[in-house]
């Protein structure tokens, strides 16, 4: 049986610029991938938060609504008793039920607005994520683009909207 050679391509000059060029979009890629996945993160912590304050609004409502049919209870009595000795008991809990109810319902007031506060910090920090991930996918994209052209302007602007994506990102990060 012959014996088949097998010839590898021919040597292509070595392009360090392009060898280091590959480096930093590789770099990018991972910069873009941990900006995302915290973008991806903060978006879902504020709609966690969110979700949280919106059952302390249903919970500080019905507080309200109970309040409200205790001091309803209490004008009825009054209104209705042929002696007001006999209601005054009555009357009394149904006072101070009131009053708890209402005391309550302060709490959980404060609880709702700390989670909506809460919810429009994490959708903050989302947003400069979010931007912080647009410049990174765009140095990404710009320095890439060099291996098409071998145009160096490419990889300059790469370089930019890598950075500013990054700053962005750490800003967001921290905020």
């Amino acid at each position: 049986m012959a014996e088949v050679e097998i010839h590898t391509g021919h040597a292509h000059p070595a392009d360090s610029f392009g060898q280091r060029v590959g480096i930093m979009v590789g770099i990018i890629g991972i910069l873009l991938s941990v900006v995302t996945i915290l973008a991806h993160r903060e978006h879902t912590a504020g709609v966690v938060h969110k979700t949280e304050a919106n059952d302390q609004w249903a919970f500080y409502q019905a507080k309200k609504i109970r309040e409200h049919e205790a001091q309803v209870g209490v004008t009825l009595l009054h209104e209705l008793a042929s002696d007001p000795d006999k209601v005054a008991a009555a009357s009394a809990r149904l006072s101070q039920e009131a009053e708890r109810y209402d005391k309550e319902a302060e709490d959980i007031k404060n609880t709702a607005q700390e989670r909506d506060q809460e919810s429009q910090h994490a959708e903050h920090r989302a947003l400069l994520l979010d931007v912080g991930e647009g410049f990174l996918e765009l140095g990404l994209v710009m320095s890439s683009l060099y291996f098409l052209s071998r145009k160096r302007l490419f990889v300059a602007f790469g370089a930019v909207g890598a950075v500013a994506g990054s700053i962005i990102g750490v800003v967001g990060w921290l905020a």
